[in-house]
């Protein structure tokens, strides 16, 4: 079904991963190019990964986002190039009914990034999955993750207050995604899958995406990281204080789960530098456990407008990201030990 989508999502099969992971006692990768990390393509381990470790990071991670698959590692070298730094979390998108990429996914988490998947319900109403009518396609897809033996962060149906999603409020009830959201996780828990991070990730709340987010929430003992949202554009915000702090305060009513900025980035104009400054300081006051970067061009989503979020569209912004991400300390790069 035609639809319009924010700058994250892409019509038909959409792909992303995200990766992070917190201190592991191994030690870290350092300021490298951001190429594979020679010696690193150790042989999976035969038992599960266990995530437990990792769901309260120390530092903040700093990643990036595309639709390209994770073995489509290009996005990761072109971050490395104009953040300076090589980024934490790779995330992707996929559809509903695609299955998952173990080598992809090994590959990414072998050269010190924590991929992270936004599964994406584009044609199968949450009303269904939360039937059980796909329960066929969970299992397999749980029984490929837990194979692949190595952490994933896994966001199902993000945006799910946003209008313009077929899964969002005009087309499915709150009460339809939570029931979607826990029958999924009920189904992994129940194959004995430790290895996946459960992002809840709603976009901000602003004048276009008003719907309350209580309602939307599965409970804390489904999920273990809150992932949030939101772009400084034309729409969503020009500022930290009024694109992600109402929708921080509102969050932390019903939860205290960690906060990970699962989609960002600033659109190029004349105050990009500013706002790039502006995001890293809210993001850190707020003590968010890290930001994911939208780097990439595309148009708003009803606008035949082409946005730039790339990091490197000006001198002064390029300047800016990078001064700040390190100011900060996002970003803390640990190789898989």
């Amino acid at each position: 079904m035609a639809r319009t989508l924010r700058p994250g999502c892409t019509a038909g099969v959409v792909l992303t991963v995200a990766v992070l992971f917190l201190v592991y006692a191994c030690g870290g990768k350092g300021g490298d190019s951001g190429a594979p990390v020679p010696g690193s393509t150790s042989s999976a381990p035969s038992g599960p990964f266990d995530v437990s470790s990792m769901l309260n990071p120390a530092g903040r991670m700093l990643g990036v986002v595309d639709d390209k698959t994770p073995w489509q590692y290009g996005i990761v070298k072109t971050f490395t190039q104009q953040a300076g730094r090589a980024p934490d979390i790779r995330e992707y998108y996929s559809a509903w009914g695609d299955d998952f990429d173990p080598e992809g996914n090994a590959f990414l988490w072998q050269h010190g990034l924590l991929p992270m998947l936004s599964l994406v319900p584009l044609d199968t109403s949450l009303a269904d999955i939360g039937g059980g009518f796909d329960d066929a396609y969970v299992r397999r897809l749980a029984r490929q993750i837990a194979a692949y033996h190595g952490p994933l962060a896994l966001a199902f149906a993000a945006e799910m207050n946003g209008p313009w999603n077929s899964w969002g409020p005009d087309h499915a009830k709150a009460a339809d995604f939570v029931a979607a959201w826990r029958h999924v996780h009920d189904i992994f828990h129940s194959l004995g899958v430790t290895n996946v991070i459960w992002v809840w990730s709603p976009h901000v709340v602003d004048t276009g995406t008003t719907a309350k987010l209580r309602p939307y929430y599965p409970g804390n003992a489904y999920v273990d990281w809150v992932g949030l949202i939101g772009y400084y554009g034309p729409i969503d915000g020009n500022a930290f204080s009024s694109l992600f702090t109402p929708t921080l305060r509102e969050v932390k009513a019903f939860s205290d789960k960690p906060v990970l900025i699962t989609e960002t980035g600033v659109a190029e104009g004349n105050r990009k530098a500013e706002q790039v400054r502006d995001l890293f300081q809210g993001a850190a006051k707020a003590g968010v456990i890290g930001l994911v970067w939208y780097d990439q061009r595309k148009s708003w989503s009803g606008s035949s407008q082409l946005m730039d979020w790339r990091i490197d569209t000006s001198v002064g912004a390029r300047a800016a990201f990078r001064a700040e991400s390190a100011r900060y300390h996002f970003g803390h790069s640990f190789k898989n030990g």
